[in-house]
């Protein structure tokens, strides 16, 4: 796992990132709207955006969780589909990949 440590690392920083951004998003999905009409319809064309965001996020997080477990495991780095090692390179690209590039490819 030593060779992993820097995009541990990055992994980790990402994780606290995105935590605290889907918490932003919570609070302002939280907010009441206004009483005017136009501006409720400008609020939540806002909700739908910020939404989709808190997907995309929640997406990423649960990724990177699942990449950090494989690191307790210490199965980090090895290919799910194939158990190959994962190059360092696309590790260092896509630090949550569980997977070498010709396994995604197939997926």
């Amino acid at each position: 796992m030593k060779q992993f440590e820097k995009i541990i690392d990055k992994l980790k920083e990402r994780r606290v990132e995105l935590e605290m951004r889907l918490n932003k998003i919570e609070q302002n999905l939280r907010m009441p709207h206004d009483r005017d009409s136009e501006e409720q319809a400008l609020e939540r064309e806002e909700d739908d955006v910020l939404k989709a965001f808190d997907e995309n996020t929640r997406e990423e997080l649960q990724q990177i969780y699942n990449a950090l477990d494989r690191v307790k495991r210490n199965e980090y780095g090895t290919c799910v589909t194939c158990e190959n090692s994962i190059p360092v390179e696309r590790l260092d690209i896509l630090p949550y990949t569980d997977r070498c590039v010709e396994c995604a490819d197939e997926k």
